[in-house]
């Protein structure tokens, strides 16, 4: 008797142990998810300065870039797609393509030296190159919250409670956007 009443408490115990166990994992897969979604929000609130700024760097361009309005253009339509977009990775490729189209902005800018004279200009085009260097800064931390995301959700066991704790697979947020592959 004095054997069965030492395996039922090696079982209990063994149980316990086991759900403890499954509470701390969990417990820390939330901890992942809740890591990158406070990374996103970083990098978001970054994202919308540099809309608000845009409009005004663009009126401050058009006056001497006439030449170049379709970059003009395409950053004005960018920056409405961003605003429209929600999460996810259709919102990530359209801010890569508005940060490349925003470096394209400013090596054209090179060009017009009265534009890079201008004092408007040049303070707004300081304040874009601060907010793009922060971004910059902002995505790696992201970009690493995403990787330690998307490994948890494929390691065992990890795999077996990461859709339990809400976790699904996050796109990186690219410095360039993916060569389109359309027809």
């Amino acid at each position: 008797m004095a054997w069965l009443a030492v395996v039922v408490m090696a079982l209990a115990l063994l149980v316990v142990a086991a759900v403890a166990y499954a509470v701390s994992l969990y417990n820390a897969l939330i901890q992942v998810k809740h890591q990158v979604d406070q990374a996103w929000s970083n990098i978001d609130v970054l994202l919308k300065q540099r809309h608000d700024e845009l409009p005004k760097l663009v009126d401050a361009a058009q006056a001497y870039m006439g030449h170049e309005r379709s970059l003009l253009e395409k950053l004005t339509a960018l920056r409405a797609r961003a605003a429209t977009t929600g999460q996810g990775e259709d919102r990530l490729a359209t801010e890569a393509a508005l940060t490349q189209g925003v470096s394209q902005l400013l090596a054209v800018a090179e060009s017009y030296p009265q534009l890079r004279a201008n004092e408007v200009f040049a303070a707004l085009l300081q304040r874009i190159s601060a907010l793009e260097e922060q971004i910059a800064h902002r995505r790696e931390y992201y970009n690493a919250a995403v990787n330690i995301n998307n490994v948890r959700m494929e390691q065992f066991p990890e795999l077996l409670l990461a859709t339990a704790a809400g976790l699904i697979r996050r796109a990186l947020f690219e410095g360039r956007p993916a060569p389109s592959t359309g027809a």
